[in-house]
């Protein structure tokens, strides 16, 4: 099938860049000496976890336990939740998991924990458990290394959970006097420490160089504007997704409007929404719901109504999140439509 006659909008990704974006990180993480856990919220989809995991990653990331939950459906067996798992639904959920699957989840509290324990011993197996360290991104992860100590000291005198390491987002020089005052606290205890999880996106050779046992990456494997910016380093050859619209309607000679808006783009900030391949001056300056509205003042080419477009979004893995297939284009060829069966599992 050529790209021609799908119908719009629908996202695409170019399979020949999506395959060098995956070996060379792997190949990247292996140079550095570091194993490579690949996130997969960016795209959600178990096929292209698969071709991760082929290229040398050890296991997967997933930021949620529905996307666990899919990814184990689809025979991946060796998940890291860096999420803590709160509420009976969750924990219940949780346990099945372990039992079908190699989990670990992070958690941050003696509460999270005692949750996770509990439902362990009702349901006869062990989660394993890292504790999350906040070492400067202000968000979940205990604030000092003597609180993890307390937590983890904590941990170890309950059932139903196993004890790990430790984790931290994102690798950064600044994290590794936190991580090695842990270290040092958790072995004065004796408490054995298997996993020093380190993470982000160009944070590899950082999480090498802080101690860590293994690197979290995630984005790398679309790229985009949240990552690269609107510049000359981003190109088809760089950037795997891009959504194909059509221009329904040329209003002005400045002006055309495509059939993508918020509910396929998102409306993600900041302007521009996404970057059009063939006419790189065309500007989509603002969405409403359904319609994407682009400034082509600048540009010499006529648009015309029925003409197709192709387009790098703005937010990649927000994208993604809005659409139920991925189509996987060799050149101008359908090769694959795959499902993102991860999409909107944010529980």
């Amino acid at each position: 099938m050529n790209i021609a006659v799908l119908d719009t909008p629908t996202l695409v990704a170019d399979l020949d860049v999506l395959e060098q974006n995956i070996d060379g990180m792997a190949q990247h993480c292996q140079q550095l000496g570091i194993p490579l856990r690949v996130h997969t919220k960016t795209h959600k989809v178990p096929e292209i976890a698969k071709l991760q995991i082929a290229a040398g990653s050890q296991g997967i990331t997933c930021q949620k336990l529905g996307e666990a939950e899919v990814m184990v459906d689809a025979g991946v067996d060796n998940i890291l939740i860096p999420y803590n798992i709160v509420g009976k639904p969750k924990l219940k959920r949780l346990t099945a998991l372990v039992q079908r699957a190699r989990i670990t989840v992070a958690l941050d509290s003696e509460e999270t924990a005692t949750g996770i324990s509990q439902q362990a011993i009702a349901d006869s197996c062990v989660v394993p458990v890292i504790v999350e360290l906040d070492t400067g991104s202000g968000r979940c992860g205990v604030q000092s290394p003597q609180a993890a100590q307390r937590l983890a000291q904590q941990i170890m005198e309950m059932q139903g959970i196993d004890f790990q390491g430790i984790m931290t987002y994102p690798s950064n020089m600044r994290a590794k006097p936190f991580i090695e005052e842990t270290l040092d606290l958790l072995s004065s205890d004796g408490i054995p420490i298997n996993i020093i999880s380190g993470g982000g996106t160009g944070s590899e050779a950082a999480s090498k160089e802080i101690g860590c046992t293994e690197t979290r990456s995630g984005s790398y494997v679309y790229e985009g504007m949240t990552r690269i910016g609107n510049s000359d380093m981003l190109t088809p050859e760089r950037c795997v997704l891009r959504v194909i619209v059509t221009v329904v309607s040329t209003p002005t000679p400045d002006r055309i409007i495509i059939d993508g808006g918020m509910k396929t783009f998102t409306s993600y900030p900041p302007t521009p929404y996404g970057h059009i391949i063939e006419h790189p001056d065309a500007k989509i300056y603002g969405m409403s719901v359904e319609h994407g509205h682009v400034d082509v003042s600048e540009c010499s080419h006529r648009f015309k109504v029925g003409e197709q477009l192709s387009v790098i979004p703005l937010h990649q893995g927000m994208t993604s999140n809005l659409h139920d297939k991925l189509v996987g284009l060799r050149g101008d060829q359908v090769e694959a439509v795959w499902q993102i069966a991860g999409r909107g599992k944010v529980f």
